[in-house]
């Protein structure tokens, strides 16, 4: 806008590109983004007060939009209106954007906001620059979350690694809310491993006990996580060691019935349900009928809905419950 796959099972590594990646997109097209929780430190040390102040009443005028994407792109933009760049307290930069969330002034005409009721709308005033983004941002339906987040943070900026510096950038600056982290013992502490990595991104092959690493394949690249990666890692710092593949863990039990799930369990997603031999995802089980994982390539580590949302619940294959009996090599 303002500057001109799916973590699978090992069988499923040797399916065509052309195979895996439909399946994936369609995945999120309906999984909604937790609610963003309070700011951080990090967020308030890094934060103007009247900046913070906009992101989060300019988020509310979008149900379901993260304040923290709205301060990660002010953060990548402008450095929250700091930046001595051109175009960001007048003029323009090479590619025509201006203001502290950079739009065009053709985007700007169309989606500009009066966000202090100054009676002008002014892409360099930082209050109608937020509220603008906010409303172009939800006009591309990131209020909606998953992929649909992913879409409109993609229009505001057409690059992938734009996509993943802003959710990245939103995980530091957004607390996990208490529900969250509710688990205790072994399975606290997994969760709690695995939301240190909120905003990591995908990686196909990607992560393991040690912590994010480069995978293979098209993840060769890229240093972080696949969904399997990250499970085995959130548990290993609970002490409990986890096969590497998704269909491995869910073999590894013990099953636990979907009533009865608990966070840090282990939710399991497959082509077949009722054929482990099929399942090709894997999340840390969270309140609310939530999970954190690693969805696919070009997303993040992030928590996302799966109770009600269809795709999931065609393909929900069970859960289990790791416990200090399991000692699995890894």
């Amino acid at each position: 806008m303002l500057k001109a796959v799916a973590c699978t099972s090992a069988a499923a590594l040797t399916l065509p590109l052309a195979l895996l990646f439909p399946v994936a997109a369609g995945s999120n097209s309906s999984e909604t983004t937790a609610a963003a929780g309070a700011p951080t430190v990090s967020a308030k040390n890094e934060i103007p007060s009247d900046y913070l102040r906009w992101y989060q009443d300019a988020a509310q005028t979008c149900p379901g939009l993260p304040w923290n994407v709205l301060a990660a792109i002010g953060s990548v933009e402008s450095d929250h209106g700091r930046s001595q760049l051109p175009g960001i307290h007048s003029g323009v930069n090479s590619a025509g954007a201006g203001g502290p969330m950079q739009f065009l002034a053709a985007t700007w005409a169309t989606y500009g906001i009066d966000g202090d009721h100054d009676g002008r709308a002014d892409r360099y005033n930082p209050a109608d620059a937020i509220y603008g983004a906010a409303h172009y941002l939800c006009a591309n339906g990131a209020g909606e979350g998953g992929k649909r987040l992913y879409n409109a943070i993609f229009r505001y900026n057409h690059a992938d690694w734009y996509v993943r510096k802003v959710l990245a950038q939103a995980a530091k600056y957004a607390a996990a809310k208490a529900a969250d982290v509710v688990a205790t013992g072994h399975a606290g502490t997994a969760v709690r491993a695995a939301l240190h990595w909120l905003g990591t991104p995908y990686s196909w092959g990607g992560g393991g006990p040690a912590g994010p690493s480069y995978g293979t394949a098209q993840g060769s690249g890229i240093k972080g996580f696949d969904c399997s990666g990250l499970t085995q890692h959130a548990w290993a710092k609970a002490g409990i060691r986890l096969p590497r593949i998704a269909a491995d863990q869910f073999n590894a039990g013990p099953h636990i019935p979907r009533s009865r799930l608990q966070p840090g369990d282990l939710v399991f997603f497959a082509t077949t349900p009722a054929n482990p031999h099929t399942i090709h995802h894997v999340g840390i089980y969270l309140p609310q009928g939530r999970m954190i994982h690693a969805p696919h390539t070009g997303d993040v580590v992030r928590i996302s809905r799966f109770a009600g949302n269809p795709y999931r619940e065609r393909e929900y294959a069970g859960a289990t419950r790791p416990g200090p009996l399991q000692t699995h090599q890894t």
